[in-house]
């Protein structure tokens, strides 16, 4: 799981940085980054909050707030942030994925598979394949048959969002499971600190 030894670390300069150059919009980012993977959520949305206050201009680029909002079960305010960001990005299929769960979460999956917005092709093939399960057109099974069980990166985004797609079904055991295996696959990715996040938010 995390090593909060390392994070606590971390916090500890970045905190040292602040006193030197306290108007640094990026540093209350990072500093907000490091709270959320403390799961220290209200302290990580205030230094996002920070952030933009400092430079509004990051408001459509503050997609970390947005996840810290959905963990903080503010998904109306979460819903608003992705739907800000994917107004100058309007084609990312994580994006349009967050703002999908956060509208199955304020109302019901089909709600957000009515609100999914169509995406452009993304690097990572495996993305597509999970934005054709949220849109409804693809297995999960499908899905893990043409898996590279190789790829560890790919082995993680597939076990999270298929963990998330079945939160938004309010599936929470199967939800918990693939969460679960997501976390196995560690890698270094800020993606990983939210699967363990959420897994000790969920119990």
């Amino acid at each position: 799981m995390i090593d909060t030894n390392v994070l606590e670390s971390d916090l500890t300069k970045c905190n040292q940085r602040l006193k030197t150059y306290p108007f640094d919009p990026r540093m209350y980012i990072y500093r907000g980054m490091i709270y959320f993977k403390l799961i220290r959520l209200e302290e990580s949305l205030r230094d996002f909050n920070k952030a933009e206050e400092l430079n509004p201009q990051l408001t459509p680029y503050l997609w970390q707030r947005g996840i810290t909002y959905y963990y903080l079960q503010k998904y109306a305010k979460a819903a608003r942030q992705f739907e800000v960001d994917l107004s100058i990005n309007s084609l990312d299929i994580e994006e349009t994925i967050w703002y999908y769960l956060s509208i199955a979460q304020l109302e019901d999956a089909q709600s957000a598979r009515n609100s999914l917005l169509p995406v452009k092709p993304d690097a990572r093939s495996f993305m597509t394949s999970i934005y054709r399960l949220f849109a409804g057109k693809a297995t999960i099974q499908t899905i893990i048959n043409n898996a590279n069980t190789k790829d560890i990166r790919e082995m993680f985004y597939l076990n999270l969002y298929i963990g998330l797609y079945y939160e938004a079904q309010r599936e929470k055991s199967k939800s918990w499971f693939y969460m679960d295996k997501a976390i196995s696959y560690k890698i270094d990715d800020y993606m990983w600190y939210l699967a363990c996040v959420h897994q000790q938010i969920r119990v």
